[in-house]
Formats: C-alpha cells, sequence, structure tokens
C-alpha cells in the first residue's frame, strides 16, 4: 500500500488525474472504474483539462460506474448517470456506449445487477479503479456489517449516509433509501485501486481502515489485502500519518 499526503486538494487532484491519464497513454482500451460524490469531482476536472490540451484520448476505453440510487432515472439530476454526464463524460472523447452506471430504475434489479457483472467480464478486469471513503468506512456503497457480498447487489443504506447525502437532495426524505453497488469482491479484483479522501473529517476513519483490523465493519479496511493500492490523502486527511 503506498500512502502520499499531498500538500493541497488541488495537488491530490491532479495527481490522480495524472495516473489515470497516464495509464491511458500505456493502455489505451483501459477499463476505468469510476465514483461519484464531491470527492472526485475535482479529479474529472483536471482529466477533462488534460483531454482539452490533446494530451490524452478516451475513444477506446471503458468506464463502469461503481453505484446507483434505486429509484433513480437515468436523466434524473441527482442520479449518478447524471452525475457521470455533467462532471465528465460530456468533456471527453468517450463513446457513451463504452460507459456503463448501474440503472436503479430497472425492472429488475437482480438481473441488473448480474449486467453489470457481466459488463466488467466482458470489458475487464477493471484496470484501475477510483475510490472515496464514507464517514462510517464504506466503499462504494457497501456499509458495514456482519458479512458483506462480494458481488454488485442491492443494498439498504445506513440513515448515516443517506443523511451525509442529503445535501444533494435538499432533505432526507428524497434520498433514496437503496442503491445499487459493486461489492468489495468486485472492486478488490481491479488491478489497481487510488482510494482519495480529504479533509479532517476524514482523518479518522482512514486511519481505522489503513491501520486498523481488518473487518467487515470498516469495508476499506479490506483494501489492505490488495497488491496495488495507492492512497492519496491531503495534509488534513492524512495528519495522523507520518
Amino acid at each position: 500500500m503506498n500512502i502520499r499526503i499531498l500538500n493541497s486538494r488541488e495537488d491530490l487532484n491532479a495527481t490522480a488525474a495524472a495516473v489515470i491519464s497516464g495509464l491511458l497513454l500505456t493502455k489505451p482500451q483501459a477499463m476505468l472504474g469510476l465514483a461519484t460524490g464531491s470527492t472526485p469531482i475535482g479529479i474529472y476536472r483536471h482529466l477533462a483539462d488534460i483531454y482539452r490540451k490533446g494530451q490524452v484520448s478516451f475513444a477506446r476505453a471503458y468506464a463502469v460506474n461503481l453505484d446507483e440510487y434505486v429509484g433513480l432515472s437515468p436523466d434524473h439530476p441527482q442520479s449518478y448517470r447524471s452525475f457521470m454526464n455533467e462532471h465528465l463524460f460530456q468533456h471527453i472523447d468517450i463513446p457513451i456506449a463504452h460507459t456503463r452506471v448501474p440503472d436503479g430504475n430497472a425492472m429488475d434489479l437482480a438481473a441488473e445487477c448480474a449486467a453489470h457483472e457481466q459488463a466488467i467480464l466482458d470489458h475487464g478486469p477493471v484496470d484501475l479503479q477510483l475510490l472515496g471513503i464514507g464517514h462510517n468506512g464504506h466503499i462504494g456503497f457497501n456499509e458495514p456489517g456482519h458479512s458483506l457480498t462480494g458481488s454488485t447487489h442491492v443494498v439498504d443504506l445506513e440513515e448515516r449516509t443517506r443523511t451525509a447525502n442529503a445535501r444533494f437532495f435538499g432533505n432526507i426524505d428524497a434520498v433514496p433509501q437503496q442503491a445499487i453497488t459493486m461489492g468489495v469482491g468486485t472492486i478488490l479484483k481491479a488491478k489497481q485501486i487510488i482510494l482519495v479522501a480529504f479533509g479532517a473529517y476524514k482523518a479518522d476513519i482512514i486511519k481505522q481502515a489503513l491501520t486498523g483490523p481488518i473487518t467487515t465493519e470498516c469495508p476499506a479496511s479490506l483494501l489492505q489485502c490488495h497488491p496495488n493500492v495507492l492512497i492519496l490523502l491531503d495534509q488534513e486527511a492524512g495528519g495522523w500519518f507520518n
């Protein structure tokens, strides 16, 4: 596990984007595992800038997303498909047919989960998986528990997770109660993982995930089992590390 403490959030974003674009330069057809939420927005902005400068192309790449809310149509403003279109896909040359975000509005959610796994098998494995970390140690929407599901599945969202995401919806009542998420087993099959965190409020859970016991009660702690993980932290999130 390689832990890097960057001087600022901007340095962190630039570093993550450089790793991703560097992969595409050596493997243009790479499959990227992508994340949503506030954490990767700056990274996607840097990737779009790198593309606009003509320094990288996404034309042969594939992108598969970690998760999606159940019950939101792809064109809902708070769906993760809308998020990805707004913050990355419409700013680069990746064909939309090469992108996959789970359909949270699917009639058969079990079939949708299976289709997401099959898409990864068809075009993967994932070469690089980008992750954030939740306040409770969740990665994707894999919430803490006595056990975890390995493959893509439907999960009930914890009240704390819904509360944390209420800022995007205006109030907690509007936040869906379920999501589709890649399982931890699927995440760990990626060849490389980048975990990004910033802010003092993430310091304690990052320390627990990286130095505490490996336990399903902190899903991110399972990253300790992966052979190729890059941890990118700003000074506040990494203040405990020396």
